[in-house]
């Protein structure tokens, strides 16, 4: 049995390195048998930093990317009781207590060493047994002179001298309980096995390695995810793409789309780049992330998200652009499958979609070189009124027969078209636009625009 857990802080959006994390936590429980589960634990107790919008956000963003955790959901500011037992735990074993080290000391402390302050500060009340009428810590006493081991699932094995971790704080004055302290009590007691995160927590583990021993509980199995990089090696940042995952959202990317590309960012399975869920539960495996930070490229980004696009049936398509009403129009399987091919994303997608069945309002005429074409097109549009093909490759057949018939050059005549019924330059298959429009509303839309073009030149 395998359970694992997400734990966000509701301090700001859920970027694409945390959405990764999730990922591949959700995987491993999932991979591990019906016993197994996957956690969710919002990490709330930095009250002044704590946003609703944000906890929201990244409710939404899990709901959206279908990665489903095992309720109940677990909130840390709720437990505050509970934490405040373990601390008296640790202060009536001797495994803690209580340290009356002011900030003015503290400061003075670090000003003396550029910054720095020596674990051996931490310790000053470590053996005081009086007690005095003034605000305290509680610090944990940390082992001395012990080498703690970690055998990190991915980046092997890393020993920390307890020697270098100072006496921390598991309760402030004011009564708060700290991070590590916390994440500690809440894995043991959700009996996490395997702790998967951001390589950024590594220095804390040791201190929570600390904490489980000191209360004897199982040390969980660990995993340590390297960053996600820009292309120069560097941090994400906002210019890179670094974005609440629900902007990918709102750029057009499928959820599914985006897991593929972060499962990539870190793990390889042959040569395969596609992936749908269940072919990343099918050949994930935690132990073979890479150790290396991994390179963010959002081409590749837009390039997997056409493939899925591609994937998609057309009920699923246009239901995801909140277009189902669309799936009966005349030629739509048509349309679609024609702009699965050119467009990358929804956004983009629904816009091409819309400038099809939607009569333009504006043309781009600096195709029409030869005054003489409006005349070809308005025989174009009367011989095509009423006439009813029964594919696209039809539809490119009879205007390549027109085109014959009347002496024109194809590439003359059908540029000409095109604008007439679409507006622009460009798009899909000539030939596949006048069968999904269909034979009337093609003659419509050229008989407005010669009528346009003869407004403007009389």
């Amino acid at each position: 049995m395998v359970i694992t857990r997400f734990a966000p802080s509701p301090t700001g959006h859920l970027h694409i390195g945390g959405l990764r994390t999730a990922l591949y936590n959700y995987l491993h429980a999932r991979q591990h048998g019906i016993d197994s589960k996957f956690l969710l634990r919002i990490e709330d107790t930095d009250t002044q930093r704590n946003s609703e919008e944000a906890l929201n956000g990244i409710l939404e963003a899990l709901q959206w990317s279908a990665l489903q955790y095992d309720m109940p959901l677990l909130y840390q500011s709720s437990r505050t009781e509970i934490y405040k037992e373990y601390v008296n735990k640790l202060l009536q074993s001797g495994h803690a207590y209580k340290c009356y080290l002011t900030k003015e000391e503290l400061q003075s402390e670090r000003d003396k060493n550029n910054g720095y302050l020596p674990p051996s500060f931490s310790r000053k009340y470590r053996d005081y047994e009086g007690s005095k009428d003034m605000p305290y810590s509680i610090r944990l006493k940390t082992p001395l002179d012990e080498d703690i081991v970690l055998r990190d699932g991915i980046k092997g094995e890393i020993v920390f001298s307890t020697n270098d971790i100072d006496d921390f704080v598991i309760l402030r004055e004011d009564g708060m309980p700290t991070y590590n302290f916390v994440v500690a009590i809440d894995d043991a007691l959700s009996n996490i096995t395997d702790v998967i995160r951001g390589d950024d927590h590594i220095s804390n583990t040791p201190k929570q390695i600390i904490i489980y021993k000191a209360l004897g509980f199982d040390v969980p199995r660990f995993y340590h995810i390297p960053m996600i990089c820009n292309s120069a090696g560097k941090k994400l940042s906002k210019r890179d793409g670094a974005v609440s995952v629900l902007d990918y959202r709102e750029k057009g990317i499928l959820p599914e789309a985006l897991l593929n590309f972060l499962f990539r960012l870190g793990f390889s399975y042959k040569d395969q780049e596609i992936f749908t869920l269940q072919e990343m539960l099918e050949c994930f495996n935690i132990n073979d992330v890479n150790s290396k930070p991994s390179s963010c490229n959002f081409e590749k980004l837009y390039w997997i998200n056409a493939e899925h696009i591609k994937k998609l049936d057309n009920a699923s398509l246009l239901h995801v652009m909140n277009m189902p009403h669309l799936l009966d129009t005349h030629g739509i399987a048509v349309l679609l499958d024609s702009l699965k091919v050119r467009v990358n994303n929804l956004v983009d997608f629904k816009l091409e979609l819309e400038s099809i069945l939607n009569p333009p309002s504006n043309y781009d005429l600096s195709v029409l070189k030869k005054p003489e074409m409006l005349e070809y097109l308005e025989s174009f549009g009367s011989e095509i009124n009423g006439y009813n093909p029964s594919s696209d490759a039809e539809c490119k057949e009879y205007i390549e027969r027109f085109c014959t018939s009347n002496n024109l050059k194809a590439g003359a005549f059908m540029p000409v078209l095109r604008i007439a019924l679409l507006g622009k330059k460009g798009g899909i298959d000539i030939g596949a636009c006048v069968y999904i429009l269909g034979s009337k509303e093609s003659a419509d839309r050229i008989a407005k625009f010669i009528s346009h073009c003869k407004t403007i030149n009389p």
